[in-house]
């Protein structure tokens, strides 16, 4: 059994004009127990709200969110209380999600008082193991967020979603605010925890050189759905779908001419009023006429590594 399964999820927002901004349009993804899944694609694309839908801090507009094999979509916050210590998230903004009047010790600690877990003393000392597992000294617990840097922020955010001992992770952009630097210093703590701790994280970013690191599988979004999916290498070394193609081409490698990168043209869809037949058509390189038409479905297909899912008419083809 899954730890986590989305089916046909969507969420749709109210427009300008009365027009339905439809963010994440039928998506259906599956995260095993212990697995990293990646989900990339450009800003906008839906991703981030993809994560808090399933989290419920976004109430979805349709679909069904199963966890461990209970249905949560519908709970009320009260019914919700008892997943909430199974599922956390860190955000992209590690100053804006953290208290500035509340010291480290206090802002780790309140998801041991919300869920009622051991005494005082007990907290305190679970305080100081998380601040070592995520490098941090012990007096930090006494000190506030803005006397830290921001990767020093995000550790404390890490340390305060791992307090309830979590299933599952989701880190929202949890390294595109920070230098480059400090995103690998991150990067490698998260890879860390998630071997020591055998979590499952869901990772979200915009960056497929971060995605492909911590990754044993890739989700590509485009204007809220998932064109392709598929063991983390295989998308990397042979990516199916031309936007997939597009975004491995837009990372910087020196030995690679110029003349063979990918570049897209035009900007990402209006969510609000998307295009008929395939989202990506108007900036694929490789468009057809049936892709102006009619919009393709992720097929399946077994491959050497794993399933690969793609949404494409070419791959239809083949």
């Amino acid at each position: 059994m899954s730890l986590l399964e989305i089916q046909n999820l969507s969420k749709t927002y109210p427009g300008a004009e009365g027009k339905p901004v439809q963010a994440v349009s039928d998506v259906s993804l599956s995260v095993e127990p212990g697995e990293v899944v990646g989900i990339v694609g450009e800003s906008g694309c839906g991703k981030s709200t993809l994560g808090r839908s399933l989290l419920r801090l976004i109430q979805p507009s349709g679909g069904r969110i199963l966890f461990e094999g209970k249905d949560i979509t519908d709970l009320s916050r009260h019914q919700l209380k008892t997943f909430r210590r199974d599922m956390q998230i860190v955000f992209q903004d590690p100053f804006g999600s953290l208290n500035p009047r509340h010291t480290v010790g206090t802002i780790i600690s309140e998801p041991l008082k919300v869920h009622g877990i051991g005494t005082r003393e007990k907290q305190k000392a679970r305080v100081d193991e998380l601040l070592s597992i995520v490098g941090l000294p012990e007096d930090a617990a006494s000190r506030y967020p803005h006397k830290f840097s921001g990767g020093q922020r995000q550790r404390i955010a890490i340390a305060r979603a791992l307090a309830l001992e979590p299933k599952l992770l989701v880190a929202d952009e949890a390294v595109s605010a920070l230098d480059v630097s400090i995103q690998s210093q991150i990067i490698n703590l998260i890879a860390d925890l998630q071997k020591r701790l055998s979590l499952a994280i869901l990772f979200i970013s915009h960056d497929l050189s971060v995605i492909r690191h911590v990754s044993d599988r890739i989700a590509v979004m485009y204007l809220g759905r998932i064109v392709e999916i598929g063991p983390a290498e295989e998308i990397m070394n042979a990516p199916k779908h031309p936007y997939t193609q597009a975004l491995i081409s837009a990372i910087p490698r020196p030995n690679v001419p110029r003349a063979e990168r990918v570049v897209l043209k035009g900007e990402l869809p209006d969510p609000s009023d998307p295009p008929t037949g395939c989202a990506f058509h108007a900036r694929c390189p490789k468009v057809m006429e049936i892709c102006k038409t009619k919009r393709p479905e992720l097929i399946k297909r077994a491959t050497g590594g794993g399933q690969r899912e793609t949404a494409c008419h070419l791959y239809e083809a083949a």
